[in-house]
């Protein structure tokens, strides 16, 4: 089974907002700079998470996005499926079709596990990541080297309000 870039991703940014959103809504650019994903790709991920209503958007000056609804009540499986993303170990997507058109000797093994994956991660929220000391541990240290990078950062926007018209 493998869990492509699309799903690690959105369970990342979605465990990321979950730890940061007590302090109001959080940017994707914050997000970005924490996890080091695209922001571009993030904004892909997020419309496709609104869409599944598990993100509520917030427009304007401190704007950004929380969570729709507590941290304990989303759960992984919910994350993966809402951008789409396949916990399928089959090799024929689970048609039934991997060996000439007919199911292959152990076809409804791997469908079998791709079942247990997803009832797996359907039993583990946000709420219970946030609570595991070794996901603190790193969001401590992912909030420390974004606190020491922003204050070596030129505020560019603003020197673009002093550029000369």
């Amino acid at each position: 089974m493998k869990l492509t870039t699309k799903g690690r991703y959105a369970v990342t940014a979605m465990l990321d907002l979950a730890l940061h959103g007590g302090q109001g809504p959080v940017t994707l650019a914050d997000i970005s700079a924490r996890q080091e994903i695209s922001l571009s790709y993030l904004e892909q991920l997020f419309s496709r998470l609104r869409r599944r209503e598990l993100v509520v958007s917030i427009r304007g000056p401190g704007g950004g996005y929380h969570l729709s609804r507590g941290a304990a009540s989303i759960y992984i499986a919910e994350v993966v499926d809402a951008v789409s993303e396949s916990l399928d170990t089959t090799r024929c997507g689970n048609k039934g079709d991997c060996q000439n058109g007919e199911k292959c000797l152990t076809h409804h093994l791997w469908s079998d596990l791709s079942d247990q994956i997803h009832q797996f991660l359907s039993g583990i929220s946000l709420g219970d990541l946030m609570q595991r000391h070794e996901i603190r541990q790193v969001a401590d240290r992912q909030n420390r080297r974004q606190a020491e990078g922003d204050s070596d950062t030129i505020n560019t926007e603003r020197l673009i309000d002093q550029a000369p018209a």
